[in-house]
């Protein structure tokens, strides 16, 4: 039947026929239910829209279908919703990819080495820029300098972005060329690391901008190619849709070309990078879902700290192993509730980067002074929540708010959580089973590039409290694991939840989106951390439109 006589039909109120439907069967098929619990099923018939028309359970009679009716046979293989990231930079994870990685080297000397061969590859590269440094991976026991990044590079800038985005390290020629000197002063919400009473080569939060802003912008082609990379990965990974945090207006615009050229498979739910890219591209409010409800703008994301490795999250007490430091607060409260205000007062959901407890405690106080100015469903989004007093937890519960958090922290930050703060003060810290105990909102995701955005990664970590070798044994502060089925529900209908779009994705039900994934194995037949970490994507379906293969799928159309 034609797409023309389907829309005419649709157009005089008339159901499609049967034939126009696509059967899924022969599956092992979980989804989260309307009750946040575990569901089975072992078929699913998909409309003509890409959306789920109902699913078939165990004993149940198939639908009468006709023979030319497309089916998937899914060959008894695990099927579970397209695995959702509440928050991830798109843009970010492409770019990483085509530039310097160094988020696997174990040492400074490696690092060096990586980039002295990076530089030689790339001859005619006016700057050098990766990303994924990592003092406390080297073991270090300080900030790299600038002297140690020119004995791998010293004929031309190099700009390496720390792994978590909250530092950058310049080389000698990055400063001069970015006019560094002893004379400059460190921004607000920033901090320039000194060695000798001349600057290091390490710039803090704010600070990366004196060097960024001189960086030459990637041109449009480059952008292109970036967003196609970052699919890609995210796809492999059965990753269906994420939460953009910090799109910037040429991020969006890349984006937008993606969409009108049919190239945007993803679905991305954008949160602005400042209020200005806010009202460029959405200057009469949240945009509606475009591109067949692959792209919407529909909040802001802001700053209130930086981040624990470089000390920047701002704490309430001293960093133990910084005495006199205690991070930076970014904002006033005046001016983080200005921004919040702004944003909400448009319609926008408001989604805030909270690291430490201080940080924590002001967003807290800024959501209970705004919420009464803004009654209704706003879904205050608190973005990472990692380090808080226990005494804040339960402020958590109030006024709709989400925790917006990500296992894969938890594993790769505890041992320096525990050298930044002490044991003591952190019991608070990664706190999912606290959070959902006081009855806040959970979404889970990686914070991509920052951490791979293997989402069965993070689901492992969650039900663990463990890292990829197991340790320690038990889980870290072990009373905050969440079940596989919570952790899987926080990737899914929490994180969609938390974007305004559960109406559309985040679990397998009647007109939600056929977005789904095949697995490799059955993830809860007793599978434990380490089981559920290797889980392997077989194809990747959104829409009910298969858009990624790793080649040697069981699961194929009849």
């Amino acid at each position: 039947m034609t797409r023309f006589l389907l829309a005419l039909l649709a157009l005089a109120g008339l159901a499609a026929p049967a034939s126009a439907q696509t059967l899924v069967n022969n599956v092992n098929g979980y989804t989260i239910g309307a009750d946040g619990r575990l569901e089975r099923f072992t078929g699913m018939v998909i409309d003509t829209n890409g959306r789920v028309s109902s699913l078939l359970r165990q004993g149940e009679a198939r639908p009468m279908m006709p023979v030319t009716a497309p089916r998937i046979d899914g060959r008894g293989r695990t099927l579970i919703p397209g695995l959702i990231d509440a928050h991830g930079h798109v843009m970010g994870l492409g770019t990483a990819a085509l530039q310097l990685d160094l988020s696997d080297t174990t040492s400074l000397a490696e690092a060096q080495a990586r980039i002295r061969a990076y530089a030689a590859a790339n001859p005619d590269l006016p700057w050098i820029i990766g990303r994924g440094w990592n003092q406390e991976r080297w073991g270090l026991g300080r900030f790299p300098t600038a002297a140690d990044l020119d004995s791998a590079v010293s004929d031309r800038p190099v700009w390496l972005g720390r792994v978590d985005g909250h530092a950058g390290w310049a080389n000698s020629a990055a400063m001069r060329a970015a006019g560094i000197t002893a004379a400059t002063q460190s921004p607000e919400g920033g901090r320039i690391e000194q060695v000798g009473g001349q600057p290091s080569g390490i710039f803090v939060d704010a600070a990366e901008q004196l060097i960024q802003r001189h960086v030459p912008a990637p041109t449009a082609e480059q952008r292109d190619r970036a967003l196609a990379e970052a699919q890609r990965l995210l796809l492999s990974t059965g990753i269906t849709a994420a939460a953009d945090m910090g799109t910037s207006v040429e991020d969006w615009q890349t984006m937008s070309r993606a969409g009108e050229a049919g190239r945007l498979q993803l679905r991305v739910m954008s949160y602005a990078s400042s209020l200005d890219a806010l009202r460029t591209v959405a200057p009469n409010g949240p945009t509606p879902w475009l591109y067949g409800g692959r792209l919407r703008m529909g909040g802001i994301k802001i700053y209130s700290d930086g981040a624990l490795g470089s000390r920047g999250a701002w704490l309430k007490h001293d960093y133990r192993d910084a005495p006199g430091q205690h991070g930076l607060g970014f904002l006033t409260d005046a001016q983080l509730r200005a921004q919040m205000e702004a944003a909400a007062s448009g319609g926008f959901q408001v989604a805030t980067h909270a690291i430490g407890d201080a940080a924590n405690a002001q967003l807290l106080g800024a959501i209970e002074a705004l919420a009464p100015l803004f009654p209704g469903d706003r879904r205050w989004r608190i973005e990472h929540a990692q380090i808080v007093d226990p005494a804040d937890l339960a402020r958590f519960g109030r006024n709709g708010i989400i925790a917006s958090m990500q296992p894969v922290h938890q594993t790769s930050d505890m041992h320096m959580a525990e050298a930044r703060m002490g044991l003591p003060r952190l019991g608070g810290a990664y706190a999912w089973r606290s959070m959902l105990d006081n009855g806040a909102r959970l979404a889970f995701g990686s914070d991509f590039p920052v951490e791979s955005p293997n989402p069965f990664h993070g689901l492992a970590a969650g039900m663990s409290r463990e890292d990829a070798q197991g340790r320690p044994p038990g889980g870290w502060l072990p009373a905050q694991r969440l079940s596989l089925e919570e952790a899987l529900a926080a990737f899914t209908a929490g994180a969609a939840y938390a974007g305004f779009a559960e109406d559309r994705i985040g679990s397998l039900q009647p007109g939600r989106y056929a977005d789904f994934i095949f697995i490799d194995r059955d993830i809860f037949d007793g599978m434990d951390q380490q089981q559920v970490r290797d889980t392997r994507v077989i194809e990747t379906w959104i829409g009910g439109e298969r858009v990624w293969s790793d080649g040697t799928s069981a699961s194929e159309r009849g």
